[in-house]
């Protein structure tokens, strides 16, 4: 959990939390995701900006990057992180209605964009080590190689890009 690193997080006990993550259902919901949505290397997806619209966003991203690109657990772990947090904050900042998600990849990079109809930028905030919020822009900027906001004539678009080792 973004925020509580170092910190003992509460463990489930039970059948029904252990059965609850699998990743035979998580790759279920991405592909069922993909279905529903479309495919976000393909054409901008468009999401409602509500916050379950961001678990729908990580389960693309996670089919796209394992699965249509074949990247690492890791690079797939860290891009589904930043796919998160940059929904994260169209759905919490922008007051739009939905977001756009977009992922490309060129030789050596993948860059995943997130559009919306807002035209307020985001700001890299220092953050202390207790704050419970306000981490997902440091996220972005640790985690990726580049990252920015592209203004448009109606809204932006904010992206980060990864550099992958191509086969």
């Amino acid at each position: 959990m973004a925020g509580l690193e170092g910190m003992e997080q509460p463990r489930g006990h039970g059948r029904a939390t252990a059965a609850r993550w699998s990743p035979a259902v998580e790759d279920e919901r991405a592909l069922k995701a993909l279905e529903l949505f479309g495919d976000p290397t393909e054409d901008e997806v468009q999401l409602p900006s509500r916050p379950e619209s961001a678990a729908t966003a990580r389960r693309l991203a996670q089919v796209v990057v394992l699965r249509h690109w074949g990247l690492s657990p890791k690079m797939t772990e860290d891009a589904v992180l930043l796919v998160s947090e940059l929904v994260g904050n169209a759905v919490r900042h922008t007051g739009a209605r939905a977001f756009g998600l977009r992922m490309l990849r060129r030789r050596g990079w993948i860059r995943v964009e997130v559009r919306d109809p807002s035209r307020g930028l985001p700001c890299l905030m220092p953050v202390q080590e207790m704050d419970i919020s306000g981490r997902g822009l440091m996220l972005v900027d640790k985690l990726s190689d580049r990252w920015g906001v592209d203004l448009l004539p109606r809204g932006k678009t904010t992206w980060f890009e990864m550099r992958v080792a191509d086969r």
